[in-house]
């Protein structure tokens, strides 16, 4: 018996997502009395899972692979979780694992819960406390099959190191064939994604125009954050809907979280909650923002943010 973790990497390099999920899959091994493993997919650098717990690495290595497809990676990971006999499957809530992971469960006819947030409640019977209602609430999933999937929301746990003496492995799986081509991807390079980030810079419609978006990515390179928009933003062109966050755009589950000129639509605020520290600047003290903020600054963001980035600069320049 083991407990499978599935690392999310990008261009051969692991996400920082990955050790949470290393950390995560440790913790309910050593509740299971078994060993995790670790399922990478053309990785260059995996010696850092070892910190994290990862007892054991299963090496893929296949260039097809390099343009993600769920049920071809379902199959892989079904692959992978038979050979160690997996009793628990692990998932980060990134893209491409809330595609795959729903087909792995059933593949392996096992139970499914998605957006889970803490170590098993229980082991018997296997129960997992999970967000619910766009992450208004909370509820408690028992999973009775014999097999358990689970994909475990970002920045829910943290990072835990637990160094082992691990080994790994290759391991070649057999590549089914999917039936669907890929002509082209367009890949955005040299910018943190809100995927990966701990911090996240959204500005909204107070910011007037396309013109003025200038502020934002500044802060956002101080700061090493990702940038991002509310939906009126990226409706009315200002920006990618890429980088729209919200209910109906990507959530946001970051560190910290800077909303410019947003005023706090419930949709906005749906897809956001789960960031730890939130910060509103607007000029409207009644914007719905500042009830859900941990921080707010009332004020006009052409004469805050400037400002906001001089005092980081010289921060970072007196503490370098």
């Amino acid at each position: 018996m083991s407990v499978l973790v599935i690392a999310d990497s990008s261009e051969g390099k692991i996400k920082k997502s990955a050790f949470e999920v290393t950390s995560y899959g440790k913790k309910i091994a050593e509740q299971l009395e078994t060993n995790v493993v670790v399922l990478t997919v053309n990785t260059n650098e995996t010696s850092e899972l070892y910190t994290y717990g990862a007892e054991k690495i299963l090496l893929v290595s296949n260039e097809n692979l390099n343009t993600f497809n769920a049920k071809v990676f379902a199959n892989i990971v079904k692959q992978a979780a038979e050979k160690e006999n997996a009793q628990v499957v692990i998932f980060d809530s990134n893209i491409n694992g809330l595609y795959a992971a729903p087909i792995v469960a059933m593949n392996l006819n096992a139970g499914y819960a998605s957006n889970v947030v803490a170590l098993p409640s229980s082991i018997s019977p296997f129960t997992v406390k999970r967000k619910a209602f766009s992450n208004k609430a909370f509820n408690n999933t028992e999973i009775t099959t014999a097999i358990k999937v689970i994909s475990l929301a970002k920045n829910s746990f943290g990072l835990i190191e637990n160094e082992v003496s691990g080994s790994s492995e290759e391991f070649s799986p057999s590549i089914i064939e999917s039936g669907v081509t890929s002509q082209s991807i367009e890949k955005t390079t040299g910018k943190v994604t809100i995927a990966d980030a701990d911090i996240v810079v959204s500005g909204g419609r107070g910011l007037k125009g396309p013109e003025n978006w200038g502020m934002i990515e500044e802060l956002a390179e101080v700061l090493g954050a990702a940038t991002a928009c509310s939906k009126p933003v990226s409706d009315l062109g200002w920006r990618p809907h890429s980088e729209h966050v919200g209910q109906t755009g990507k959530p946001v589950a970051s560190n910290l979280y800077i909303a410019v000129g947003i005023s706090g639509a419930i949709q906005h605020l749906a897809g956001i909650n789960s960031s730890k520290v939130k910060v509103v600047i607007n000029t409207d003290p009644e914007a719905p923002f500042f009830k859900a903020a941990d921080y707010g600054i009332v004020g006009d963001a052409f004469e805050v943010v400037p400002v906001l980035i001089e005092k980081l600069k010289t921060y970072k320049a007196n503490n370098a």
